[in-house]
This record gives structure tokens, C-alpha cells and sequence, in this order.
């Protein structure tokens, strides 16, 4: 599956405890990251600053499901479902 153009749900429903341009403590579970553009694209992308975590990253259907909603409520519950 590619990422959905425009989605950007997998920039806000995870936390990322990794340190960000802009974001030294990371990101906080349901936070839109800085980096993520009005139009939901990462502004990091393809750029060596972006975090790792976020490079491995792959759009699946069982994390995106059928559109951005979808991806934003089950990658947010993964989150908490996860969360230490």
C-alpha cells in the first residue's frame, strides 16, 4: 500500500520519543508534528534530520485502514494500546 497523499495521520496520531527539529522531547501521542505542512505532507521528508522512526514507517492497510479518519483513530489506538 503507498501512503495516501494528504493524510498525514501517522505525523499526528503517534508519539515519537525521538528528538525532532523544532520538537527536542519528541512528539506526544495526538500532536501535529511542526513539520507536517497545511496540505499534510512532511517537510522533512527525504531529508537526513527526519527521524528514523518515521522513515520506517510503511502504510498498511490494517494501520491506515480506508482513508485518514480511519488511519488517525486506529493508529491512535494503537497507541494507547502500546504505550509503556
Amino acid at each position: 500500500m503507498n501512503c495516501r497523499e494528504g493524510c498525514g495521520a501517522c505525523c499526528i496520531a503517534p508519539s515519537i520519543s525521538s528528538a525532532i527539529p523544532g520538537m527536542p522531547d519528541g512528539k506526544p501521542a495526538g500532536v501535529r508534528c511542526l513539520h507536517l505542512s497545511v496540505v499534510n505532507l512532511c517537510g522533512l521528508f527525504g531529508l537526513p534530520e527526519r527521524p528514523t522512526v518515521c522513515g520506517g514507517f510503511k502504510a498498511e492497510a490494517d494501520v491506515c485502514g480506508t482513508d485518514r479518519e480511519d488511519a488517525i483513530r486506529i493508529i491512535g489506538w494503537l497507541e494507547k494500546v502500546t504505550a509503556a
